[in-house]
């Protein structure tokens, strides 16, 4: 059971735990600092989904543009680095 969670949690209980509260810790700061607050986020997220539908399926078919032109470029690099990293 504890290499099960282990392989689950990619380390120990403990310092996944350890981890967990250092990234918390400093991204705590850096909210503060900003005067952020965990609702705002959420407030951003559905401003930004109100807007996409607001605009409507032009705004769908301009992001399927913008994936279409980024995979252009990240397939074909990623399918190289995959197949140089095999041969090792």
């Amino acid at each position: 059971m504890s290499d099960k969670m282990n392989r689950f949690l990619g380390d120990t209980p403990g310092r996944v735990l350890l981890k967990l509260i250092l990234v918390s810790l400093f991204v705590g700061v850096i909210m503060n600092a900003f005067n952020w607050s965990p609702l705002d986020i959420l407030y951003g997220f559905e401003n930004f989904a109100r807007r996409i539908w607001n605009l409507g399926f032009g705004a769908v078919e301009r992001f399927a543009g913008y994936f279409l032109l980024g995979a252009v470029v990240v397939v074909p690099c990623f399918i190289i680095l995959r197949l140089l990293s095999y041969k090792r």
